[in-house]
């Protein structure tokens, strides 16, 4: 699917009150700019949000894809400790066929991210050219490729997908463990 229809697909089903209310459990605050829920788990909680480019009072935001299920939080943060990121990182750079593929999974986060604004009104010029996670050079953040590959679905980003693969005996999004 295409990024602009992933980005049509969730905007004709925006965040209900429900989902907002379930987030805010979820991180333990209000999430600022949520416009759809990205990714659900099984039972329809959600996993990842999508959140629009400009917040309120016109505060940047070039996290579109946010990871937001405790329990997938808590298993990348497993992987994270583990000290694993280095890893990542020595992928990239000695996997040129890997590298190719972060840099499209960096470009399809922009076009994604491009398509919103459009739609929404939202003016992204503050963070043009920036993704998340690191891309396109470096591994920076494993919740936000994991959330983008939630979101846009695997074969997108090749570290986000290799990290669910990792934590998939801790949470997957084909089993509940929601709790909630």
């Amino acid at each position: 699917m295409k990024v602009e229809e992933l980005v049509d697909s969730a905007l004709e089903n925006p965040a209900t009150p429900e989902d907002v209310d379930i987030v805010t459990r979820q991180l333990g605050r209000y999430p600022r700019g949520m416009v759809a829920v990205g990714a659900r788990c099984v039972c329809g909680n959600p996993l990842a949000v999508i959140t629009r480019p400009l917040l309120e009072g016109s505060v940047p935001f070039p996290t579109t894809c946010y990871l937001t299920s405790p329990e997938a939080v808590k298993a990348v943060s497993h992987v994270e400790a583990e000290g694993d990121m280095r890893g990542y990182n020595d992928m990239l750079a000695d996997d040129a066929e890997i590298a190719q593929e972060y840099v499209k999974a960096h470009e399809a986060y922009l076009a994604f991210r491009h398509a919103l604004a459009l739609r929404l009104g939202d003016d992204e010029s503050h963070i043009q050219g920036t993704s998340a996670g690191g891309m396109p050079v470096r591994v920076k953040c494993l919740h936000a490729l994991v959330a983008q590959s939630l979101v846009m679905g695997g074969g997108v980003n090749p570290i986000g997908d290799r990290v669910l693969s990792q934590i998939e005996d801790e949470f997957s999004p084909t089993v509940c463990r929601c709790g909630l």
